[in-house]
């Protein structure tokens, strides 16, 4: 009997709490991720629909853990593309980018300081160095320059 419970293939509920168990998802995800485990597109929407309304399922969360895991490293560019991959609505992007613009250069000194200890360029070269740096962090030109030049005025 004990292993026929454990040759029983796991529900579409079941694979999704397993997801979410190990980080937040958007809706988009977990469609993606379930999809190859489903009957029909409709049994996935009845699951997801039921997460949402138990408050398991969660588009803010899912903002709020990316933008935490993400701002130490990262500018507002590239935590928004990384939003937009995984599916988290139009709306939800604009409010954590509102959000994110805030702090944006304080967040591009510390980057700046942790990868070239907080030290001025010398030469054009090195210049162009870190601005390719810090903008592929997905930080602004504009505070990018404001970092690369020194001063504090924000």
């Amino acid at each position: 009997m004990a292993g026929d419970e454990k040759a029983r293939t796991p529900t579409l509920r079941d694979r999704a709490l397993r997801l979410l168990a190990r980080r937040e998802h958007s809706r988009a995800e977990l469609e993606r991720k379930l999809s190859p485990h489903a009957g029909d597109a409709a049994e996935i929407e009845r699951v997801l629909n039921d997460f949402e309304q138990r408050g398991w399922l969660s588009e803010q969360r899912v903002v709020e853990q990316r933008v935490h895991t993400l701002r130490k490293r990262y500018g507002a560019l590239r935590i928004e593309r990384d939003l937009r991959r995984k599916g988290v609505s139009g709306e939800a992007v604009a409010a954590a980018l509102a959000e994110l613009k805030g702090g944006e250069l304080a967040a591009a000194r510390e980057v700046w300081r942790r990868k070239f200890g907080g030290r001025q360029p010398l030469r054009p070269a090195e210049r162009a160095r870190q601005v390719r740096f810090l903008q592929g962090r997905g930080f602004g030109l504009e505070v990018v320059l404001k970092v690369i030049k020194g001063g504090e005025d924000d």
